[in-house]
């Protein structure tokens, strides 16, 4: 445990210079273990797990184009997001991870107790256990906070999920070289910290009550919430049986308009994303060397929320966006959520809505902003820029059939049934937490005080 972040970020530091690595680009044809199938040219492991890349064609009503075809990763196995919880003098705190991923743009960030892939827990790879897996996995001694199955990015990954977990533990914990308690508070603070929690850390956070919730978290909690929860499901219900989603999996040799050479693969107008192929040493993973291909994205994601006070609650404005490989036609995604570069040049008609309005935001609407790497064990160097633009209240409560208002606490209960919120808004949501947190410091510290999470003194 830290007195103070200053502890924290020299430990950090420390571990970083403790563990050394080495990230290079290779190839995809130079990748050890990996092959392209001579009849479908997909791109796999010699074991047949792990994942594989191959291509996916897509049909939908509800995007810029009706139809497309693209490479994608596919995953079919769940692996396990878990946070070991324990409280000191009262105090709840999170064991985190000091983890080396390939893709990370710093390399070193804060991830979950347990992050690893059902490939990684059982060992696939013949290398070192997987520490803190027992913990996670019946029986275990702890009681479960939260365990839900969530999604993961849906442009790139095919109907991909992990088990996001909590688990609260009493006894003893022996603490790993890599390892270290942070509270509550601390990791509030964190989260506004550029690329330092990791994307997995971020998911399992959105999973915990927001800051200021007493007691038990409700599921439905709609005091003060514009809509009632059940109005806000059915809305969700109502656009997965409006919209259409029809997705066949292809040959990746079969993928129109994307071209492969032995670099890398790409779209034949070098947009969007590339299959690029790395190598890596590390010290401090469970196998030493390894190779594999990533998805690297071409330019910098937005992911925003538009926020705002209705009445004495903070509210913020969330869409149904559907993705290649979302796996139920929608989910609830933050008001914004695409890469900028991809539009350039449209007419504002071809423009996803609100990505004008927050770009041009001035500062002082501006309550969230920062940046955060995206899986890092899939994705090199994926980045997005995380925004919270506060909206003034003549800003309209009416956005079209695609938009709705909801509460934070809302948002925060409706991501633990799982599969209903998208990665990118729990992501959000988790930095939302943390501007809660410090907000509900600063009125506390005038002698406000606060009613709870989201809420006007």
């Amino acid at each position: 445990m830290f007195g103070d972040l200053s502890e924290f970020h020299a430990w950090f530091a420390a571990r970083r210079r403790a563990n050394a690595c080495r990230i290079s680009r290779v190839p995809l044809d130079d990748l050890d273990g990996w092959h392209f199938h001579a009849d479908t040219g997909n791109l796999a492991h010699r074991t047949g797990q792990f994942f594989s890349v191959e291509g996916l064609e897509v049909r939908t009503d509800h995007r810029e184009v009706e139809s497309w075809s693209q490479p994608i990763i596919v995953q079919p196995e769940i692996g396990i997001l878990g946070i070991l919880v324990k409280k000191f003098d009262g105090v709840p705190h999170c064991l985190m991870q000091a983890k080396m991923e390939p893709g990370n743009i710093n390399t070193v960030q804060l991830s979950p107790t347990v992050q690893a892939t059902r490939s990684n827990y059982s060992r696939v790879h013949q290398g070192q256990a997987v520490p803190y897996l027992d913990e996670f996995i019946a029986p275990r001694r702890g009681r479960v906070v939260f365990d839900a199955l969530q999604s993961e990015q849906g442009s790139w990954f095919l109907a991909k999920r992990n088990r996001n977990l909590i688990v609260e533990v009493t006894g003893d914990v022996p603490v790993g070289d890599d390892f270290c308690w942070l509270s509550l508070r601390q990791l509030h603070d964190l989260l506004l910290v550029e690329n330092l929690v990791n994307m997995d850390s971020r998911t399992v956070l959105a999973g915990l009550p927001p800051p200021g919730t007493s007691g038990p978290q409700r599921v439905h909690n709609d005091e003060g919430a514009l809509y009632p929860t059940e109005q806000i499901l059915s809305w969700l219900t109502e656009a997965k049986t409006r919209y259409l989603l029809d997705r066949r999996r292809l040959p990746l040799a079969a993928v129109r308009n994307w071209t492969r050479t032995p670099d890398r693969i790409a779209h034949e107008r070098d947009m969007y994303f590339r299959v690029v192929g790395i190598d890596v040493e590390a010290t401090n993973r469970e196998v030493s060397r390894w190779s594999q291909p990533m998805l690297a994205p071409l330019h910098e994601g937005v992911v925003a929320f538009v926020g705002r006070w209705i009445g004495t609650t903070y509210h913020v404005l969330v869409q149904v966006r559907t993705e290649a490989g979302t796996a139920d036609v929608v989910e609830i995604s933050p008001t914004v959520n695409c890469a900028p570069a991809n539009y350039d040049g449209l007419p504002p008609a071809r423009r996803p809505r609100f990505l004008d309005y927050v770009l041009a935001a001035p500062a002082s609407q501006i309550k969230v902003d920062v940046r955060h790497s995206e899986e890092g064990g899939r994705f090199y160097h994926a980045q997005n820029r995380y925004l919270l633009v506060d909206v003034p209240d003549d800003f309209p409560t009416q956005a079209g059939d695609d938009f709705i208002w909801i509460s934070v606490r809302q948002l925060a209960g409706i991501v633990r049934y799982g599969s209903h919120v998208s990665v990118e808004a729990r992501s959000l949501l988790a930095c939302l937490h943390g501007w809660l947190a410090r907000q509900e410091r600063v009125t506390a510290g005038n002698g406000l005080g606060l009613a709870g999470p989201g809420v006007r003194p």
